[in-house]
């Protein structure tokens, strides 16, 4: 499709993003670990980068360095770099990352209500010999 083109049908059904509105910041949210870092970044407000490694467990300092890299790029968090001896770096949720808080408040609720659904579906589904 061209820049200055208007999309077709036929671009709405091979461009993603235009097929599905949402798709971009389904990519950009909910990528693997970006939940995690956001979510804890809101709710423990701002954090040195052993603190959120302690919070979010299973991670490794690699991929969290990965994650708020690319959080960062986004907008979605800030790294304040204080030159002090040693050196101490804080991330912290930005302005743009707090407007994710409904969002996440409305999952947590849906989670809240369907998750057992969606286990009970599946063990449905599982159990199913016809499969």
């Amino acid at each position: 499709m061209a820049d200055d083109a208007a999309p077709t049908a036929a671009d709405r059904t091979t461009e993603p993003a235009l097929a599905c509105p949402i798709s971009p910041v389904v990519d950009i949210v909910f990528s693997r670990w970006t939940t995690p870092v956001l979510w804890t970044l809101h709710a423990h407000g701002r954090q040195r980068f052993m603190e959120l490694q302690r919070r979010i467990s299973r991670i490794t300092p690699k991929v969290l360095t990965q994650r708020l890299r690319q959080l960062e790029r986004d907008g979605l968090v800030v790294r304040t770099y204080h030159p002090e001896v040693p050196p101490r770096v804080e991330y912290e949720i930005s302005e743009l990352g707090r407007t994710l808080a409904p969002l996440f408040a409305h999952l947590s609720e849906w989670a809240t209500g369907n998750l057992e659904k969606v286990d009970r579906a599946r063990r449905e589904y599982d159990g199913d010999p016809a499969r």
